[in-house]
């Protein structure tokens, strides 16, 4: 009898030292742990992102307006905090042939957030299916796009049919908890002087799959940096 009490004894010494060590781990932790595909953060979003696209379809980055960081073009941010990281890039672009006598105005948009307490995925499609519900008097079409993280989104407007001076599309992906967006927008006015048409939704759409792909890259591979 007293070998048998020996051994449960040994049983609850080893069952409390591994809860223990579940405990101290997190392994009885009710919060998941954040799938991040192996993306890390980054201070500049802009130096992973790629503008090898935009520049083929003869847009250039502007020059700086000034000497502050508020100045700055590509311009970036970013933050690190409990729940989530973002990381943000924004760029003026300039289309080839256009004139400084009229007015013109061509921006992309890029954010990446890494989610680390919450899954993004329950409320992904509903953020970019959202855009066909609006009643605005733009109306959006939402398409899903395949072959870029483990799902995405492409948001256009439904009167862009190649005859507009502007465009506005927007890219949305997900991979495990991180979230990705790239928006183009861009308007020249008749007065522009420019030589060269406006692209279309779906040469820029064309562009910002391009991009966001190599860029998704670049953020994974600056885990291992």
């Amino acid at each position: 009898m007293s070998g048998w009490l020996w051994a449960l004894g040994g049983v609850v010494a080893a069952s409390a030292i591994w809860g223990s060590v579940l405990f101290a781990t997190g392994g009885f932790s009710s919060e998941p742990s954040p799938d991040l595909a192996g993306y890390a953060y980054t201070g500049d979003l802009c130096a992973d992102t790629s503008l090898t696209p935009f520049e083929n379809a003869h847009f250039r980055t502007k020059a700086n307006t000034g000497t502050t960081s508020k100045d700055a073009n590509p311009q970036h941010s970013g933050a690190q905090l409990t729940s989530l990281d973002t990381m943000t890039c924004n760029v003026s672009f300039q289309q080839d042939g256009t004139s400084s006598s009229g007015y013109s105005s061509t921006w992309l948009y890029n954010t990446a957030t890494l989610h680390r307490k919450t899954d993004p995925t329950p409320e992904f499609a509903d953020t970019y299916r959202s855009y066909e519900k609006q009643d605005t008097s733009v109306d959006y079409r939402v398409e899903t796009v395949p072959g870029i993280g483990d799902e995405a989104y492409l948001v256009t407007r439904k009167d862009d049919a190649g005859t507009s001076n502007s465009s506005y599309v927007i890219l949305g992906v997900r991979d495990g908890w991180m979230t990705y967006q790239s928006t183009w927008s861009s308007y020249a006015s008749s007065s522009s002087g420019s030589t060269s048409k406006q692209p279309t939704a779906t040469e820029v759409a064309t562009m910002l799959k391009t991009s966001a792909t190599e860029t998704l890259k670049r953020l994974q591979n600056s885990g291992s940096r």
